[in-house]
């Protein structure tokens, strides 16, 4: 593949993972909300938590299998992390691109397919909204933590459309 080609699939593969970021932080409030609401009143067990739930842990899915292409197909980072690992954990922004976030982001995604895996299992509604709400609540708080959000060190910018920079 040539360069100019590797450019455009980095530069689209970005775009993407992140505008995905924005919409599983989206489905992530609303499944969280939805879960919360349900437990403290306890409500129902409805069709439309579950899709709530279903939509966070499908869009992180997404979330991850873009973020896995751009790790081991396109990044520039992470080429320099398998060129020469040791250099690249004393440097903390390849650590955090090559390591950190990718471990952090796999964590997040086990614990919200948990929560959604206890949640859809649980025999009563107050059960299943607890379930939904402490487990997606967790993926979220390791997700937010693990977001290279752009006032950080190792920041980057809150929106990425196609190479403009936002």
């Amino acid at each position: 593949m040539d360069s100019s080609s590797q450019n455009f699939l980095y530069t689209l593969f970005l775009t993407l993972h992140n505008i995905t970021r924005w919409l599983v932080i989206i489905f992530a409030v609303l499944a969280i909300v939805r879960a919360f609401r349900g437990w403290i009143r306890k409500q129902e067990w409805t069709r439309l938590d579950d899709r709530a739930g279903g939509l966070f842990t499908s869009m992180l899915d997404t979330q991850v299998l873009l973020g896995l292409i751009l790790y081991f197909l396109f990044s520039p980072a992470t080429q320099q992390v398998f060129t020469n690992f040791g250099q690249a954990m004393a440097n903390p922004n390849l650590r955090f691109f090559g390591l950190e976030h990718d471990f952090w982001m796999v964590v997040a995604v086990v614990i919200a397919h948990v929560g959604r895996v206890l949640s859809r299992k649980a025999q009563t509604a107050p059960v299943r909204h607890r379930a939904a709400a402490i487990g997606f609540s967790l993926a979220f708080l390791v997700i937010l933590a693990a977001i290279p959000w752009p006032f950080l060190s190792y920041g980057r910018p809150w929106l990425r459309l196609f190479g403009i920079i936002l």
